[in-house]
């Protein structure tokens, strides 16, 4: 109970609040072009200085109760203790999804906040690790992470994306492994459905759906956007017919009988709950007690239909998943003995939760506007659900884990 009896001091005998947000005006309003400005800002930093000073001189190892007031609020900091207590270690790398997760068009213009950019270079100035975990083509990521992070980070030897969903892991400084194109490991006849269907899917879309989406330029994932605001009706509208005319594609690249669409449209509605509620919702849903050949699921085994409400639609392989992409960054990172935090708010995230689950490799977080698989999945651990717009709030309490580890 010591160190719980030292955080109740920290918060309760010392003005933590005020420390914080003089570090965060430290940080993140550093000095600028103006006498005046420099001169407040020199003061405030005086001010921190006396603030921690106070609190070192009043705690054994008083370093890391002075950086806990800076870095993380009282809720913040009994949660890293809890977490501590339960699992004894450090975050030793982060693994972050992007959209609605680090950034959130609902609060931040789709703009990753100066503070979660802030806080990312604290964690790679202590020496952990970060892996951009996305859906998004690698060119996208690139130009957002060197714009947010800076050239020099992204370089750095610590930083890996994985891209489009894990077909791909980019990891700057790291001469032949700086980029795997995990795809390449697949089975030809997985590579040619892809290949059927990715030929095709442009080509042949019906006239309901020409110029209402757009194919995302993944490498191999096959992914339709809609050409319309993400979660509005139309977006619906056109992701929900978009789902079915993928599940018809595929299942004419799988197999020359005609019953192809109806036997992948059983397959997928049999395993996924969303999916046999957009084929019910129009009428398309087919016999429950429709037989699947088991050389067609021999194929549909290893292929992921994702459907994303209002969002996407998206054809990804089995064996290329977030979780596969995380695994392959962290053997070029050189993390052995992985405990990661893993932050996301979609199926495609829930994969790489799951891996940390179930290895005691991590903890997971999540936006409170996550897929439902994805908030059920975080409430049974650890409960580290955090408001949208917000990840500074996880990466603060992660950040006050490994000071209380250390």
């Amino acid at each position: 109970m010591e160190r719980y009896d030292l955080l109740y001091r920290l918060y309760g005998n010392f003005d933590a609040d005020a420390v914080r947000e003089a570090q965060d005006f430290v940080d993140l309003l550093p000095p600028l072009d103006s006498a005046v400005a420099l001169s407040h800002w020199q003061e405030v930093d005086d001010e921190l200085s006396e603030k921690k000073d106070r609190i070192r001189r009043g705690f054994p190892n008083g370093d890391r109760y002075a950086e806990l007031a800076a870095r993380a609020t009282r809720d913040q900091a009994f949660t890293a203790l809890d977490l501590f207590t339960k699992y004894g270690r450090a975050v030793n790398a982060l693994v972050l999804d992007v959209d609605e997760t680090l950034r959130s068009a609902g609060r931040t213009d789709n703009e990753i906040p100066r503070e979660v950019l802030h806080l990312l270079t604290e964690f790679h100035e202590t020496d952990v690790p970060i892996v951009i975990c996305t859906g998004q083509t690698l060119e996208n990521v690139k130009g957002f992470a060197i714009q947010g992070l800076g050239n020099e980070l992204v370089h750095s030897g610590d930083v890996s994306i994985v891209y489009e969903a894990g077909t791909g892991v980019f990891t700057p400084g790291h001469r032949s492994n700086t980029k795997r194109l995990l795809y390449e490991t697949l089975d030809d006849s997985v590579q040619s459905v892809f290949a059927s269907v990715r030929g095709r899917v442009i080509r042949d879309l019906p006239e309901g759906l020409r110029g209402c989406v757009h194919l995302q330029g993944n490498e191999f994932n096959v992914t339709l956007k809609p050409n319309f605001e993400t979660g509005s009706d139309d977006a619906a509208r056109v992701i929900d017919d978009s789902l079915v005319y993928m599940l018809d594609l595929l299942g004419e690249a799988v197999t020359d009988d005609a019953d192809g669409p109806t036997w992948t449209r059983a397959y997928y509605a049999a395993r996924d709950p969303e999916i046999e509620g957009v084929l019910a919702d129009r009428d398309e849903r087919p016999d429950p007690d429709t037989t699947v050949p088991d050389a067609v699921v021999e194929t549909l085994d290893r292929v992921t239909v994702a459907y994303y409400q209002a969002d996407a639609a998206e054809l990804s392989a089995v064996d290329l998943n977030k979780a596969a992409g995380v695994e392959a960054a962290l053997d070029v990172l050189g993390v052995d003995d992985p405990f990661v935090l893993v932050m996301g708010d979609s199926k495609s995230d829930l994969d790489v939760m799951r891996w940390a689950a179930s290895g005691d490799r991590g903890i997971a977080a999540a936006p409170d506007h996550s897929s439902p698989g994805v908030l059920d999945h975080v409430r049974q651990t650890d409960s580290l659900v955090f408001d949208r717009g917000d990840a500074a709030s996880m990466l603060r309490t992660a950040y006050a884990l490994n000071l209380l580890v250390d």
